[in-house]
């Protein structure tokens, strides 16, 4: 039988996504937990990497056992084994075509970026913090660049492993929430710290640094070394991945709610 969860996490405690020789990954902590419950080494796929200090508000990863149990002690159960920073959200039996990667249409993240003085405290790690003012109008006419189908080279780490740069972005926007700046970003899919320089190219713009315009330049040369230095992982969430309703799946989205700062 092949089963879909849903995953919330804080990625301050993990060394991102992906399992790692020293198990330190969010992906050890699920498959250990796994194990427990099946009573087997249990794989999973998942539907995006996330990197170290990079949370999840909706993780979607797939698996494959023999056990047979009910969805609700599927939840309860590896939420029992898994340490306190990670939680199933639900659990769903699928066709044994679903892949939680491939079948994926679109991805979405929210970057929670608190905008004052004084580093935040009890937000810290949780969202990313910028000292100077930053003007909300200049960042939102350079998000609207990113919107449409672009090779996005110049937001691209040298170590991505994508076979094509070339993405489709449904939505880029900043807004102000208090002192917070909320970014939204939909897309087909993304590059490794697509969002995470974008953000950081943003910011540029919002202190006066450049113009707006200075995003279309930035993807017109296709140029990584052009760009400002990748921003903080703290405030960065993986909020949801898009399915194809056929195949029978719980909500796969959540909305970052911010409610201090």
């Amino acid at each position: 039988m092949r089963f879909a969860l849903a995953l919330e996490y804080d990625g301050s405690g993990f060394c991102g996504w992906q399992s790692q020789p020293n198990g330190l990954a969010v992906q050890d902590a699920l498959e250990l937990a796994l194990a427990g419950m099946a009573g087997h080494p249990v794989r999973v796929a998942a539907a995006g990497r996330t990197d170290t200090g990079v949370h999840a508000l909706s993780q979607v990863v797939h698996f494959d056992t023999t056990t047979v149990r009910p969805l609700s002690a599927w939840v309860r159960g590896i939420n029992a084994h898994l340490p306190v920073g990670v939680r199933v959200l639900w659990a769903q039996e699928v066709d044994e075509r679903f892949h939680a990667r491939f079948d994926a249409f679109q991805r979405s993240y929210q970057y929670w970026l608190i905008n004052q003085p004084v580093a935040p405290a009890i937000m810290s790690g949780k969202a990313g913090w910028f000292h100077q003012p930053l003007h909300l109008e200049s960042m939102q006419q350079a998000a609207t660049y990113l919107l449409g189908q672009h090779d996005f080279s110049a937001f691209r780490a040298a170590e991505c492993q994508a076979k094509s740069p070339v993405k489709q972005m449904h939505i880029a926007s900043v807004r102000a929430v208090g002192s917070s700046l909320m970014f939204d970003f939909c897309a087909n899919a993304f590059l490794h710290h697509q969002v995470r320089n974008m953000v950081g190219a943003l910011v540029y713009i919002g202190k006066g640094k450049y113009a707006p315009e200075y995003m279309l330049e930035l993807l017109e040369s296709r140029d990584r070394t052009q760009s400002p230095p990748t921003f903080s992982p703290d405030g960065l969430y993986l909020t949801g991945v898009g399915y194809d309703e056929g195949w029978g799946l719980p909500a796969t989205s959540r909305r970052l709610e911010v409610g201090i700062a």
